[in-house]
C-alpha cells in the first residue's frame, strides 16, 4: 500500500483518539452499521481531500465499511493529525498522503496521488481536489461520478465552474446542508476557533475587543463564543442585510478600518482575500493579534505584512509569528494565516462534525443512487436526507419531539378552514 505520512510509530495515539471520537458520533456510528450491512459502495472508489482529523478518519472507516476503496489527502498544509494519519494507515490499510506542516509543491503532490487513485467519486474541503481534476489531471475525470463538497469557500469556487460551464460532473453542496452549516459552521466553527486562539495565545478574552469579520454561520458563531467569554465584541460585513442582523443581535458594527485602530484580536471567517490588508496593518495597535477561519490563507495579507515588518517575523509561541513595524508596534500572526482552529487546535468538537460527515456519507450514497440522472452542478443535499440525520441525531440525544395528528394535517394542508 503506498501512502506518505510523518511516522507511523505514532499509530497507537491516533487510533486510541479516533476511537474517542467515535464514541461522539452516534449518527455516523449509525449510519456505518447501516452501510457495514448493505454494502452501497462495494466497487467504488472514494477520494478525499478533507482535514485529516479524527472525524475525517471516522467518515473513512464508515465508507469503507460500506464497501469503498477509499484513499484520503489533506486540504490544508497545517490541519493533519499525524497520529490519525498513521492511525488509518496502520490499523485500518486505508492510504493517506499528509504531513502536517507540509510545502505547497508537497500538498499538491499529495492531491495528486489520490487522483492516481481513479476515484468513483471525490470528497473536497475547499474545492482543491475538483479544481486540479479539471486543470491537470483529466486523465481521471471519465471515472468520476460526482462529488461532495464541505465548506463554503468550495462552493464558491465550484458554483463559479458551474456558471462558466467548466464544471464537468455533478458536486453535493454539503456545506449548504441545514445539519450542517447551521451546527457545523456556527457551533463548531465558534468554539475550535476560540480554542485556537487561547490555545496559541494563552490570552485572556474577557474584556479584549474582539474583532470578527464577516457575520456569515461561522462568523456568528466565532462572535457568539467571544461574547459569552466577556468579550467586546465588533463585527465587520458588506451585506447591509447581515449587518443589521448583527446589530440586532447586540453586536457593534463598523467597516474594518474604523475597528482596525480599537482591536485586540481580529477573526476572518469570509472566504475572500485581504480582509486585512496593509491599510489595515498600518493603524493597528501594539500587541494586537490576527487570526484566520476561512478556508485558505489568504484573509490576511500576509504579504503585506512581511513587507511592512523590520526583519524577519520572530517565532514566540509555537503559533504565533510576532512582526514588528517600523514604529516598534508588535503585530501577531496566529497559525502561519492558516485556519487556526486546525493549526493550533483539534479542529471541530466530534459530535458536530458526527452530523457533518453523516451529510457528507449520505450524499455521496445520492450520487451512486442517482448515477446518470444529475446535471453538472452543484445540487442540494435533499431535505429528507437533512431530517434523517437530525431524527437520528435527536434520538442518540434522547430527546423526542412532537407529531402532528391527522386533524392538524388536514389544516396545515387546506385553504378552506380559516379564522
Amino acid at each position: 500500500m503506498d501512502f506518505d505520512i510523518k511516522n507511523p510509530d505514532l499509530a497507537p495515539g491516533g487510533r486510541h483518539r479516533i476511537e474517542w471520537a467515535e464514541q461522539e458520533m452516534a449518527v455516523l456510528r449509525g449510519i456505518r452499521e447501516k452501510f457495514g450491512k448493505e454494502r452501497p459502495f462495494a466497487g467504488i472508489r472514494i477520494s478525499g481531500t478533507m482535514h485529516v482529523t479524527t472525524e475525517t478518519a471516522n467518515l473513512m472507516i464508515t465508507l469503507q465499511q460500506g464497501g469503498a476503496d477509499v484513499m484520503l489527502s489533506a486540504s490544508n498544509p497545517l490541519s493533519t493529525q499525524d497520529d490519525v494519519a498513521a492511525s488509518l494507515v496502520s490499523h485500518y490499510e486505508i492510504p493517506v498522503f499528509a504531513i502536517k506542516g507540509e510545502d505547497n509543491e508537497t500538498y499538491h503532490q499529495h492531491i495528486n496521488a489520490v487522483l492516481d487513485h481513479k476515484p468513483h467519486i471525490v470528497m473536497d474541503d475547499g474545492a482543491d481536489l475538483v479544481s486540479t481534476l479539471h486543470k491537470s489531471r483529466r486523465d481521471v475525470k471519465g471515472n468520476v461520478i460526482g462529488g461532495t463538497e464541505e465548506t463554503t469557500t468550495g462552493l464558491v469556487r465550484l458554483r463559479a465552474m458551474a456558471a462558466d460551464g467548466a464544471l464537468e460532473f455533478p458536486m453535493m453542496a454539503v456545506n449548504d446542508a441545514m445539519t450542517k452549516h447551521l451546527f457545523d459552521n456556527r457551533y463548531g466553527t465558534g468554539q475550535s476557533t476560540i480554542d485556537g486562539i487561547i490555545r496559541a495565545t494563552n490570552l485572556l478574552i474577557a474584556g479584549r475587543v474582539v474583532v470578527v469579520a464577516g457575520y456569515g454561520w461561522c462568523s456568528r458563531g466565532i462572535a457568539m463564543r467571544a461574547k459569552g467569554l466577556g468579550a467586546n465584541v465588533v463585527v465587520t460585513e458588506i451585506d447591509h442585510l447581515k449587518a443589521l442582523e448583527a446589530v440586532m443581535d447586540g453586536f457593534r458594527v463598523m467597516p474594518m478600518v474604523e475597528a482596525a485602530p480599537i482591536g485586540d484580536i481580529f477573526v476572518s471567517a469570509t472566504g475572500d482575500m485581504h480582509v486585512m490588508d496593509r491599510h489595515h496593518f498600518e493603524v493597528m495597535k501594539d500587541g494586537a493579534v490576527m487570526a484566520n477561519s476561512g478556508h485558505f490563507d489568504i484573509e490576511i495579507n500576509k504579504i503585506a505584512l512581511r513587507e511592512m515588518a523590520v526583519g524577519d517575523p520572530k517565532r514566540v509561541r509555537p503559533f504565533v509569528e510576532q512582526y514588528t513595524m517600523k514604529d516598534g508596534r508588535r503585530l501577531h500572526l496566529l497559525g502561519e494565516g492558516r485556519l487556526v482552529n486546525l493549526a493550533a487546535a483539534e479542529g471541530h468538537p466530534a459530535a458536530v462534525m458526527d452530523m457533518s460527515f453523516a451529510g457528507q456519507a449520505m450524499a455521496a450514497k445520492y450520487l451512486l443512487d442517482n448515477k446518470d440522472k444529475l446535471a453538472n452542478k452543484v445540487h442540494s443535499v435533499p431535505e429528507e436526507v437533512d431530517q434523517y440525520i437530525a431524527q437520528i441525531k435527536l434520538d442518540s440525544m434522547g430527546i423526542q419531539i412532537d407529531t402532528l395528528t391527522e386533524e392538524q394535517v388536514k389544516y396545515l394542508n387546506s385553504w378552506e378552514t380559516g379564522t
